[in-house]
């Protein structure tokens, strides 16, 4: 028999789900630069933002790969970050509803996402990981 579930718990939401702590990235960096600080930090990619914080696009592992072997392999000029990034980018806001962002991470869309306040600044970012997490901590809070 399953323990009864309590919503007493503070509700899930995308605040309590994202992180604050994220790496950005200007759109004038050398993709060199940029892919250095991805394998520093252990992500798997980040925002690009303007002076203001706002949304440019996004740069990820896979963007720098092949720029980054040019400059290994033939010493070709690094390209910048605005040349690689995805400028067409799927976001979050606080207000969304993270069991449908879940939902919608179960297909074939990006595992992190920036997270954009009512000015299009980015004040995090959000992935499968930290909503499973967050997921996980309250069912087993449930069952204490």
């Amino acid at each position: 028999m399953s323990a009864p579930h309590n919503n007493t718990h503070t509700p899930l939401t995308i605040e309590n789900c994202m992180s604050r702590k994220f790496v950005s990235f200007k759109a004038t960096m050398p993709v060199v630069e940029a892919a250095i600080s991805l394998v520093t930090n252990e992500l798997i990619g980040g925002p690009v933002v303007d002076d203001q914080g706002k949304l440019l696009g996004w740069f990820s592992e896979q963007d720098c790969l092949k720029p980054v072997m040019n400059v290994l392999y033939y010493s070709e000029r690094v390209a910048t970050v605005s040349k690689v990034m995805h400028p067409d980018v799927l976001t979050v806001k606080l207000g969304d509803d993270p069991i449908e962002l879940a939902n919608q991470m179960l297909g074939a869309k990006p595992k992190i996402y920036p997270v954009l306040d009512e000015h299009n600044k980015v004040i995090g970012v959000i992935s499968r990981r930290r909503i499973l997490r967050a997921m996980c901590q309250r069912i087993s809070k449930e069952w204490d």
